[in-house]
């Protein structure tokens, strides 16, 4: 599929969206954002099209599928939102976007899901053929969108599913901006268990580069399910230890005991004291890859960006743009410390 092509971006507003949007009007793509955020990025506002709305509204999703031939399905609702949010966004969302785009006549719809779709494992690397076995209610409601995209994929639709491992970059906040914001202040960062667990992250632009490859690939080498991830990585404490570095403090990564540590997160997390859930504490000492080697082989997806290059990439733009206020529950916002500010005095 050469030639300019009109894109739909669900969540355009938020941090995939925004970086997905200047990587294709770098690309000469037409743009439309679909968004209950505003679209408020000054460099590439006069250049889109924006559409507020709810995925979950037929009505808004057909309004800004007029001209889309290509839809890129972004939005979700993250673990921080209530269970009954996630649901219906993440699950009823995307069957109203796939059911709005049949109707539109869209010819390609790329979905990007999550390894969360993966649980806690008891291997690695992870393959596309491993079982599905979501924790949590965002993992769970992955899964089953997961299926639902399949059945469309079924039914002749061509529906590249992405699972990215998670990714950062510019604009990303959400949790990695306490990592920042402790290195940046001189304070050393604590880590669960001895921190040298293998621990894959991806750069956003690479991500980007693979949307793209699934937009513009044959029909018969995208239509499939790709792991995404860097192929250089390292570990909590090496990759962490490159931030800290950085910010030329001469702070540490410093190790917590794994077990009393998330007896006391759990703890904080049910008093509302805490912005870590489940699925980040528990796994966060645990090896955690995938296997990109699908990706590669088909799509020709190459990773420009290791770990520490995206942490390091994410960490000058944290610098470059403070940001005003902590408080939300997306990843363009700092999320509230809560009783882990208290932390960092320790620290």
């Amino acid at each position: 599929m050469s030639g300019a092509h009109t894109f739909l971006v669900t969540g355009g507003a938020g941090f995939l969206g925004i970086n997905l949007a200047r990587f294709l009007l770098e690309k000469d793509q037409r743009v439309v954002s679909l968004d209950i955020a505003p679209f408020d990025y000054p460099d590439a506002r006069d250049r889109i099209v924006e559409h507020r709305g709810d995925i979950r509204n037929p009505e808004d999703v057909r309004r800004a599928l007029d001209g889309v031939d290509i839809v890129v399905h972004g939005a979700a609702a993250l673990p921080l939102y209530k269970p009954a949010d996630i649901y219906s966004t993440d699950v009823d969302g995307t069957r109203t976007v796939l059911e709005e785009s049949v109707r539109a006549g869209v010819r390609r719809f790329i979905h990007v899901s999550s390894t969360a779709v993966y649980g806690v494992p008891d291997h690695h690397p992870l393959l596309e053929t491993d079982p599905m076995q979501g924790v949590g209610p965002y993992g769970e409601a992955k899964v089953v969108a997961e299926r639902v995209c399949e059945a469309f994929r079924a039914q002749g639709l061509c529906l590249p599913i992405l699972r990215p491992k998670s990714f950062i970059g510019p604009e990303r906040l959400g949790v990695f901006a306490m990592l920042y914001e402790w290195a940046r202040d001189g304070h050393n960062f604590p880590i669960l268990g001895k921190g040298n667990n293998r621990y894959q992250y991806l750069d956003v632009e690479d991500l980007c580069e693979a949307i793209w490859l699934s937009a513009t690939l044959p029909e018969e080498r995208v239509n499939d399910t790709f792991n995404l991830g860097a192929r250089e990585f390292g570990t909590p404490r090496t990759d962490f230890q490159a931030v800290l570095d950085r910010a030329g403090h001469g702070k540490r990564i410093v190790s917590l005991p794994l077990k009393p540590a998330i007896l006391a997160l759990r703890i904080l997390e049910k008093l509302g004291l805490s912005p870590l859930y489940k699925w980040i504490y528990e796994t966060v000492g645990e090896e955690s890859f995938v296997s990109i080697e699908k990706a590669e082989r088909v799509l020709g997806f190459a990773p420009k960006y290791s770990n520490r290059d995206a942490l390091l990439r994410n960490y000058e733009w944290f610098l470059a743009h403070p940001p005003a206020a902590q408080g939300g529950v997306s990843h363009r916002v700092p999320w509230k410390q809560g009783a882990l500010k208290l932390a960092k005095l320790f620290f």
